[in-house]
């Protein structure tokens, strides 16, 4: 290795690293870089015996000299690091409001609570200190229950007080302070068992579920579908757990706000109609012929005249899209998982619904939609349709009609995003496994189908015309039923 000793000085990188070789450095090194070592020692020795103070070492004339160097250098920031003053940006209890009065807000409290006898407030008290401390009314049982109403039956002045202060000094907007109230301690995420005290107050105290007080037994089930379709909307990461995020960028607040201000709670179409908990009930009713609430792959196969085929329910009871043991193990499914299927099956342009029937026909959990995969569900259906006199299409030209439709970013590779953006998942998904919607969809007009594309406006989804219409059918059912018994 042959290194010129001036090389050595004008690389101060070289000559540092050497240096802290020559101090004591254990490596056997060959000879010859030994004596180079020894060399460059010596000349830095020399040098520093021959630089005097406020001079500096002259620059070979064959060196280069670097652009950078006849820049000015600052001592002070070059010898100490520069300190950036950074205000905060991230604030994940929400941004705190200075200009709020706290102890204003914690007088009214102290004040309302003297009207109550042995300032005490029970549930229903508690929905008037709800609105003095600027939350929606339907807070007030998770309010209560974070004061230990649950465990004494009525919150006193001081734990009340002593838990607001709390929330007013860590949470600073509403998805957090709602979080807080319901959440288990030192938590800050939603699980579907933190929603029953809220969700069973809303039973009991609304004017538009009055009639449900003499049907304790359908109390649980309104419940659990309005859990399920919370979750359904609000938890995008399908993780079983809603974060602040999710809270933040969804409408559930706003329409928990929304229940005391409209008696009729059929309005509120979002997480909370009666209406449309009694169109999906109905629905697992009919299937669930034991009455177990579960149903089986036999059952499911009945949905909506055999509407489905069957390799896509083996993909949905496989696991895919539903959670627990009991769906693979015991081949049955709950209550909950078909409020989810339901809601799929009959909207399928909502992001959910897209993802739940995207993961059914990933077959390799790849994030792509492979041809084969494609043509395997399509099998299906070419086999039902020759059953019933149709001639189906030939793979290869559905095939080419799916790639216009979609138009994916790779060709020959269908992702998720690629049906998210063309608004056309729908059409796409019921060609491959809902032989009824396919053929419906062969027959309708090409100019309705561009009109659907193109239209843009607050229409009502496709799940809440389904869930209108199959509601009038069940009531009209049910009122020719009771003529028949009584003639």
């Amino acid at each position: 290795m042959m290194i010129k000793e001036s090389s050595l000085r004008r690389d101060p990188d070289l000559g540092g690293e050497l240096a802290f070789l020559a101090k004591g450095c254990d490596f056997v090194l060959p000879s010859r870089f030994k004596r180079r070592l020894k060399s460059f020692q010596q000349a830095q020795v020399q040098s520093k015996q021959e630089k005097k103070p406020g001079t500096s070492s002259p620059v070979p004339l064959n060196s280069v000299v670097s652009p950078y160097t006849l820049l000015p250098v600052n001592k002070a920031t070059s010898s100490t690091p520069l300190s950036i003053n950074i205000p905060r940006f991230y604030f994940p209890k929400g941004l705190p409001n200075v200009c709020t009065n706290h102890e204003e807000i914690i007088a009214r409290i102290e004040e309302a609570f003297t009207e109550f006898e042995d300032e005490k407030a029970n549930i229903c008290e508690m929905g008037k200190i709800a609105k003095i401390c600027g939350c929606p009314l339907y807070w007030k049982a998770p309010m209560f229950n974070a004061s230990g109403g649950e465990r004494t039956g009525c919150v006193s002045v001081h734990s009340f007080v002593s838990m607001w202060r709390k929330i007013l000094r860590n949470c600073h907007d509403d998805a957090s302070r709602f979080t807080y109230l319901l959440a288990k301690p030192s938590c800050d995420y939603l699980e579907q068992e933190d929603f029953i005290l809220l969700l069973q107050d809303v039973v009991e105290t609304h004017p538009g579920l009055t009639f449900l007080k003499d049907a304790p037994e359908f109390h649980s089930r309104y419940i659990t579908t309005v859990i399920q379709r919370i979750f359904y909307t609000v938890n995008r990461s399908w993780s079983g757990k809603i974060t602040l995020t999710e809270l933040r960028k969804s409408n559930f607040l706003q329409t928990l706000a929304l229940l005391e201000e409209e008696d009729d709670i059929n309005q509120i179409t979002d997480y909370f109609s009666y209406e449309h908990f009694y169109v999906i009930y109905c629905k697992f009713w009919e299937l669930d012929t034991d009455h177990d609430l579960y149903i089986s792959q036999k059952d499911l196969a009945r949905y909506s005249d055999q509407a489905l085929s069957n390799r896509i329910i083996e993909r949905i009871f496989s696991g895919a899209v539903v959670r627990g043991n009991e769906v693979q193990k015991e081949g049955r499914m709950s209550y909950a998982d078909f409020v989810w299927l339901l809601i799929s099956e009959e909207d399928k342009r909502s992001a959910t619904s897209i993802e739940y029937w995207f993961r059914c026909m990933d077959l390799d959990g790849d994030g792509v939609l492979s041809m084969y995969e494609l043509e395997y569900f399509y099998e299906e259906q070419c086999e039902r349709m020759e059953v019933m006199g149709i001639e189906p299409l030939p793979f290869h030209d559905l095939l080419c009609q799916m790639l216009d439709l979609v138009k994916p970013e790779r060709e020959g590779r269908v992702t998720l995003r690629d049906l998210k953006r063309c608004r056309m998942a729908h059409v796409f998904y019921n060609t491959f496994f809902n032989l009824e919607k396919y053929l419906d969809n062969e027959q309708r007009d090409p100019f309705a189908v561009q009109k659907d594309i193109e239209n843009d406006g607050p229409e009502p989804s496709d799940w809440d015309r389904y869930a209108a219409e199959e509601y009038e059918i069940l009531v009209a059912e049910e009122s020719g039923n009771e003529q028949l018994q009584e003639g």
